[in-house]
């Protein structure tokens, strides 16, 4: 049996990745994938970047990575691109979107997102022919997949329908339900056609918010308010919009 832990949305926050990979670590599992998000809102994206191309085996791009390679006009993002630089950028720009593989008689699909639409941004109360959709054939195995895991929307949560499995692994660096890390963590025969024995789990790891909270302080970093807060609370900032 394989296992792998698949992270996301780490956002610059270093100490909530540290906490993950010894979790993840202690509990003996070797492979970890990343779902994107790596980069924003953070003050530690240069680490953070450099700490998943170290430990990930898989990378995939989010819509952060996507703005940090393609948008220049905007405060936030211009921030961080400059402490990236460029060949980190064009790391994130050179990212794939989605995964997909066979374990244990089933077709999974990781994305951040969405596999065809980086910006297709599903909830548990998004109708279910939106949420469908990330089921939709790809030009890789041009078949629907049994199993999509996402992250994206910094909520965990496994739910299941129509035969069909969708997992979130929630956010490592900007959760936004309870405040302390999240990540997933699957395991089944890889690469296996024949059905056998599946597991999707989520864990939650506490860390150290105040050392986040003390590494946002000694920068500069726009919209550092608005983070911490999110950090403390684990409300989005847009929630009273």
């Amino acid at each position: 049996m394989k296992r792998i832990a698949i992270i996301s949305d780490i956002h610059g926050n270093m100490p909530a990745l540290e906490a993950v990979l010894e979790d993840i670590e202690n509990r003996g599992i070797k492979t970890i994938f990343c779902l994107g998000d790596l980069a924003g809102k953070g003050p530690s994206s240069v680490e953070v970047v450099d700490k998943i191309r170290e430990h990930c085996e898989v990378v995939l791009k989010g819509n952060w990575d996507y703005y940090m390679t393609e948008i220049d006009d905007n405060e936030v993002l211009i921030w961080h691109q400059k402490k990236l630089g460029v060949e980190r950028l064009e790391y994130l720009k050179e990212l794939p979107i989605y995964k997909e593989f066979y374990i244990s008689g089933k077709l999974l699909r990781l994305c951040h997102a969405s596999p065809n639409d980086l910006f297709h941004r599903v909830y548990l109360s998004t109708k279910q022919s939106e949420r469908m959709k990330l089921f939709a054939a790809t030009p890789t195995l041009n078949i629907e997949a049994d199993v999509i895991g996402y992250g994206d929307i910094h909520g965990a949560h496994i739910d299941n329908f129509d035969g069909k499995t969708i997992f979130n692994v929630g956010s490592v660096g900007n959760p936004l339900e309870i405040t302390q890390a999240s990540y997933g963590i699957i395991e089944g025969k890889l690469n296996s056609k024949t059905e056998s024995s599946f597991t999707i789990s989520l864990a939650r790891v506490p860390y150290d918010i105040d050392l986040a909270i003390e590494h946002v302080e000694l920068t500069d970093m726009p919209e550092k308010k608005e983070y911490i807060n999110e950090l403390r609370t684990a409300v989005y900032r847009g929630s009273n919009a």
